[in-house]
């Protein structure tokens, strides 16, 4: 699941999705100067040539005429539409010709959307199955001419266009046949540009890509042909403009006007390559964490942009390019060692919108203090007494049960257990968001937030309940601020209750006719727990944290993981004693465990959202993790990681098994 530090981050918004998940590294020379700023009066003066990179957002779609046909069969046809969600990253250099006219070259990759649906180009139904297209990238290298006016650039674009996808058959037969290609064509279109900052321009863009037809054969003899296809996209972009080292920023701006809009852009990468060596294993189900060694890795880019639009108004959106595999398909161990796994899983990567949200906050006066600049919220003086309400698409995790020493897998613990409450089996789909509002009352030693959002319409979904209010997850968290020995500590208290369209594990076991085929017991009902979360501050160097989370275990797991109760705590340790101040050291253990139902499910053969080895010789799961974050420069971190997880998935027949992590982290 992906997940956001809130660490400040002091540089601007650079999606350097392309290189970072291509090669996983970046450097400090690409990281931009601080943000963030305000929108200028006007800009005085803007030096358009030089380098710049930058990312894109939008919509994208297509079309083609595809035909597959079996040995022997007639052929079948279709025509295929798709669209949706786009995101992806640019960079180009600019030369200005006197004062107005603008030659430049750019080059770029566009990410579809995660969800099938936005990029399937066609499924013809065959005689013997189904044979598939599916494109996952669509790249440009193009020319640019554009007349310049000020801060304005007006401009024509046109060139070389890639599109990469893959084609399956899936027999009714046989294993799936796979086959990966290319497809070149051109590409055309134009935007409009405008220099808001010193060294930033936004822009309004649209492409028109055309690409030849394919014709393959699989090597079971069915054969697939497209016509001429097409991929349209307007996209809204950021970039910035690089400059030489050692020279000043090329443009300067007014004192911001009055009431003029604020922003901040922020920025982050990680990248997670994680694995183990073989482990005993006296059987393996469906589900089962394979026992023979094998490594994978996981990288993200996330860009982090907000806006002050009025007094007390903050508008948050994150779009983020995601890529790889938790191990064994993020299967087989219910406190999983990688928070950035996705439960979906991508070979390439795709774009999704992590956060959109609008807050607005009331100040009730008296006292003020001042809030740092983060990922979701904007930095500034505001009242100690106060309302918020935040409203859109959410990461429960940024508002409710954070943890000062581990709550954020890009930087501190990764064990799913470990990071968050293992048994708060909080509102997401499989990328870990939802859609829902968050009110918040902000006192001085106290705080209590409430929310509702969206449940997934089923367990482990990426689609919601949209029966409002009778279905989704009610939550309320209290939080109090103390000191102790002269050092300051909170505790929060969650409580939460969903109301969803889910089986139950009694119900399951008591019809031997379902053949353990949850499913078909599902139907409206209530699921609660509780989380308890402690942090504490032991010197100004070593934190102390721990949690206790329960849930009444009756039910599928809706969102989370396969955990009824888990115990977890540890400390938090920087590294000013041995001259590396920077550094941090973690050690932490978890205790996990399912109710007696579910073990009784999973004993006969069940499996849960994560776990299901067809049988079960239950203990408690038992985790022990412990890091070491290198800081290398500012905000970029090298982590190496151990996890020992004795009786995985509850099952004492399977394991221990150790899992050894190495995890790159810059936030911009």
């Amino acid at each position: 699941m992906p997940l956001l530090t809130r660490r400040t981050m002091r540089a601007a918004f650079a999606i350097t999705a392309f290189h970072v998940l291509s090669n996983g590294v970046a450097t400090a020379a690409d990281i931009p100067p601080p943000v963030p700023f305000k929108a200028a009066r006007r800009i005085l003066a803007y030096d358009w040539s030089g380098w710049y990179f930058g990312g894109h957002v939008g919509f994208g779609g297509g079309s083609a005429d595809v035909t597959a046909t079996d040995p022997g069969a007639v052929p079948a046809s279709q025509q295929g539409r798709y669209s949706g969600l786009i995101g992806g990253a640019q960079a180009g250099y600019n030369h200005l010709l006197g004062h107005s006219l603008l030659l430049g070259v750019e080059a770029d990759v566009t990410f579809l959307n995660y969800f099938a649906s936005n990029t399937i180009a066609g499924a013809v139904p065959t005689a013997n199955g189904v044979a598939t297209q599916q494109w996952d990238i669509v790249s440009t290298f193009r020319g640019r001419a554009g007349v310049v006016s000020g801060p304005w650039l007006l401009y024509a674009t046109g060139g070389l266009a890639l599109a990469g996808g893959r084609y399956q058959n899936d027999q009714l037969i046989g294993d799936p046949e796979k086959v990966l290609r290319m497809q070149a064509g051109w590409s055309a279109g134009g935007g409009i540009e405008f220099a808001f900052a010193p060294m930033w321009t936004a822009r309004l863009e649209y492409l028109y890509d055309r690409f030849d037809g394919t014709r393959l054969t699989f090597p079971s003899g069915t054969t697939f042909q497209s016509s001429s296809e097409d991929f349209q996209s307007v996209r809204l972009g950021l970039n910035y403009k690089l400059r030489p080292p050692g020279t000043e920023a090329a443009a300067t701006m007014q004192t911001p006007a009055p009431g003029a809009p604020e922003w901040q852009i922020h920025g982050q990468t990680t990248y997670i390559q994680q694995g183990y060596s073989a482990f005993r294993a006296a059987y393996t189900g469906a589900q089962s964490l394979n026992p023979n060694a094998q490594t994978k890795n996981t990288a993200s880019a996330t860009a982090f942009v907000g806006v002050r639009p009025w007094e007390g108004g903050e508008l948050f959106f994150a779009p983020e390019i995601a890529q790889g595999f938790g191990l064994n398909g993020t299967l087989g161990v219910a406190g999983f060692p990688n928070g950035e796994a996705q439960k979906a899983g991508f070979p390439y990567p795709h774009y999704n919108t992590s956060r959109a949200f609008l807050r607005q906050t009331w100040g009730l006066g008296g006292e003020q203090e001042n809030i740092e600049s983060d990922t979701v919220h904007m930095g500034g003086k505001v009242d100690v007494s106060r309302v918020s309400v935040t409203v859109g698409r959410i990461f429960v995790p940024d508002f409710i049960d954070t943890n000062a020493y581990a709550d954020e897998p890009r930087t501190t613990f990764l064990n799913w257990s470990i990071w968050a409450g293992g048994a708060f089996d909080f509102p997401a789909d499989q990328l870990g968001y939802s859609w829902g509002a968050i009110v918040e009352l902000n006192q001085k030693n106290w705080a209590i937030r409430a929310g509702y959002l969206l449940m997934p319409s089923e367990s482990n979904s990426n689609y919601y309940d949209m029966h409002l209010f009778s279905r989704g997850e009610y939550l309320v968290e209290l939080e109090s601020r103390y000191t102790l020995f002269g050092h300051p500590g909170k505790l929060r208290t969650i409580g939460w209750v969903n109301s969803a369209f889910t089986g139950s594990f009694s119900d399951t076991l008591a019809n031997p006719a379902l053949n353990l085929d949850i499913i078909q017991t599902r139907e409206g009902r209530l699921k609660w727990g509780y989380v308890v979360n402690l942090e504490q501050s032991l010197t100004d160097q070593i934190g102390l944290f721990g949690r206790w989370s329960w849930n009444d275990g009756k039910t599928e797991t809706m969102a989370f993981t396969d955990i009824n109760a888990s115990l977890s705590g540890g400390l938090s340790i920087k590294g000013k004693a041995w001259g590396r101040p920077e550094d941090t050291v973690g050690i932490a253990g978890a205790v996990n465990s399912i109710s007696s139902s579910f073990q009784a499910f999973v004993a006969a053969g069940g499996a849960g959202v994560l776990i299901g080895d067809g049988a079960l010789n239950y203990h408690t799961e038992d985790v022990l993790e412990t890091y070491y974050a290198i800081s290398l420069y500012k905000e970029t971190t090298l982590t190496l990681d151990y996890q020992f997880i004795a009786n995985p998935a509850y099952n004492a027949d399977r394991g221990p098994v150790s899992v050894f992590s190495g995890r790159f982290h810059a936030e911009f």
